[in-house]
């Protein structure tokens, strides 16, 4: 299991959502996605101002857009751009006190490895997101899921149902993993393609 306590659950989500976004073919940013209204681009966009909010969260600042409408700011290189906003996000992140009981997030105050958590889920699952819809093959890594479930356990049920963030969960067959059981328990089917 991935220890969160180091923040090394944020470290990989990050580097799989770059890892991912510097990979999209230039004529994919259009494509559909399993995020069903939104394109690859706009799926970009979201999660650059999602994992910007959870930086500035923790240096009293806000994201320069509504995640759930995000302003696109993509127009040179995607993947700089969101090296930017990662950067400061890794930075923000190391800077917490090391005996910080709880820190502030978009989703409210929690406990420095929860809140690492909740930005790593964010990342990974809109990386698979945009890996699935251009076609790489990436998949969400195991012990990265696993870093990710008690985090996704804690707050995916009451986010869903308060908040409509997420699409309903999904059963799966016999057989998935713990990476497709949490594509699926964050409203994913894990064998979606375009």
């Amino acid at each position: 299991m991935a220890d969160t306590r180091d923040f090394e659950v944020l470290t990989r989500a990050h580097s799989y959502l770059g890892d991912v976004v510097a990979a999209v073919p230039e004529s994919a940013w259009g494509a559909p996605t399993p995020c069903t209204e939104w394109t690859v681009r706009q799926v970009l966009n979201h999660a650059r101002i999602d994992q910007q909010g959870y930086g500035l969260a923790l240096t009293g600042g806000r994201p320069d857009s509504d995640p759930f409408h995000p302003a696109d700011a993509l127009d040179g290189n995607p993947a700089a751009e969101l090296g930017k906003v990662l950067g400061q996000v890794a930075e923000a992140y190391a800077a917490l006190p090391a005996d910080a009981e709880q820190v502030p997030t978009p989703l409210g105050p929690l406990s420095p490895p929860l809140a690492a958590a909740a930005a790593a889920m964010d990342a990974a699952v809109h990386a698979w997101d945009i890996a699935v819809a251009t076609g790489q093959d990436r998949p969400l890594d195991v012990e990265l899921a696993e870093g990710i479930w008690p985090v996704a356990e804690r707050l995916v049920d009451h986010l869903r149902d308060s908040y409509q963030v997420f699409a309903p969960a999904r059963r799966l067959p016999y057989g998935h993993d713990r990476a497709e059981a949490l594509l699926a328990f964050l409203g994913r089917d894990p064998r979606w393609t375009p």
